[in-house]
């Protein structure tokens, strides 16, 4: 039965988010009613459209750019429609410029912004969407555009951080990997030939080398095609909720980068919650919402336990450190935040601070990874080297 991720209206006005597993969405609907909900806007999240994640996709740096726009548009006094009538035109992503149309179009029909964006989950996201609809609540949705443009610049560049660091260490070993592959089953067998018409013993370590050259000229194909699938199958685990938790809690136990992990996921929950507070999105939305884009099963489901909590009355401070993912730096600022009433502010110091610690950690996995790999590549290409001339040596020897 699939899933469908849900945003619904209640009685008095409020929009909210669920999941619920139905046959379709009429079931949705009819679920909804007996609630005595309106559907607003559902999307199917489970099945090939979640494992793949399907949909129109649109670059982040794209959507902080509209957002800036926009905020800037809105602060001059322009309407809203006169705002993405201009925006559309200026847009030369056809996506983005199709979904910009639409969302027109709805708001033209009478529909909120943030309903009309809702439609999309996969360009306006549920943070997007409780940030626009505080912000037309408020009447600040020019200072909400704002922040939501800075928030995604620095959300992007904290990304790519992370990805360059994951990255180099992975090309690095596949194009060892692969130049090792095609030593051992084209480079080898030719000097392989050579070496038999020595007519003399091979040394030991030459005869490993050309076991192993044969080992590879037979299976190489093989153990390429298991890396690949190997890759492919955890890819598809880690978007489950099950393997994504498992997947994920191992990544947070990893020496060296776990604890980059942990920094990066310290500073986008910071950075993310403190955004909505400031915002004016209600706790419990708030919560929510970040758990949901905390990019780690794991810290999600400590989240969400947290929200519960708190929906039951507790401060946010005890079931965050009763979670054991946060620093205690994290569980004071938030427990001094809360006493002040300035928790959102607290937050996102600390997310600049947070963001501080990653480039220190980056900085500091690549300046020890880069000599490891070089020892390492030195120590393979530079063994079978040695294998491959030490029978050159020995036969100069016997002619001399």
């Amino acid at each position: 039965m699939p899933t469908f991720s849900y945003k619904a209206r209640t009685p008095d006005g409020r929009v909210i988010d669920g999941q619920i597993d139905v046959e379709n969405e009429a079931a949705l609907i009819q679920k909804l009613k007996a609630q005595k909900l309106t559907l607003v806007s559902a999307t199917k999240t489970g099945g090939l459209a979640a494992l793949f994640k399907l949909g129109p996709k649109v670059k982040t740096e794209q959507i902080a750019i509209f957002a800036r726009q926009f905020s800037t548009m809105i602060g001059a006094g322009l309407p809203v429609l006169q705002s993405l009538n201009i925006l559309i035109e200026q847009t030369e992503d056809k996506v983005f410029k199709e979904i910009l149309t639409k969302v027109r179009d709805d708001i033209g029909s009478g529909t909120n912004l943030s309903d009309a964006m809702s439609k999309f989950p996969s360009v306006f996201d549920s943070l997007f969407c409780n940030m626009i609809k505080a912000g037309e609540l408020s009447g600040a949705l020019d200072q909400i555009l704002e922040r939501l443009a800075t928030y995604l610049e620095k959300a992007e560049a904290l990304k790519q951080k992370i990805k360059g660091a994951m990255m180099y260490p992975i090309t690095i070993s596949i194009i060892a990997i692969l130049i090792v592959i095609l030593l051992m089953v084209k480079v080898i067998p030719t000097f392989k030939t050579v070496f038999e018409s020595f007519g003399t013993g091979l040394p030991t370590p030459t005869k490993i080398l050309i076991s192993i050259s044969e080992f590879e000229q037979r299976w190489a194909i093989f153990q390429v095609g298991a890396l690949v699938a190997i890759g492919f199958i955890v890819s598809v685990l880690r978007r489950t909720q099950r393997g994504g938790y498992i997947i994920d809690s191992y990544l947070l136990k990893l020496p060296i980068f776990g604890q980059l992990v942990k920094k990066s996921t310290v500073a986008r929950f910071s950075r993310t919650l403190g955004t909505l507070l400031k915002s004016g999105v209600q706790i419990l939305d708030a919560l929510e919402t970040v758990a949901r884009s905390a990019g780690n099963k794991v810290v999600e489901k400590a989240l969400m336990d947290t929200r519960n909590a708190v929906r039951e009355g507790q401060s946010l401070t005890e079931p965050l450190k009763a979670t054991g993912l946060f620093p205690a730096m994290v569980i004071q600022m938030v427990s001094v935040g809360e006493e002040t009433g300035k928790l959102d502010e607290m937050l996102l110091r600390m997310s600049d601070f947070y963001d501080q610690e990653v480039d220190n950690a980056v900085e500091a996995l690549m300046s020890m990874l880069e000599p490891l790999i070089m020892a390492f590549l030195g120590v393979v290409i530079g063994g079978i080297v040695i294998a491959m001339f030490i029978p050159m040596f020995s036969l100069g020897s016997l002619v001399s």
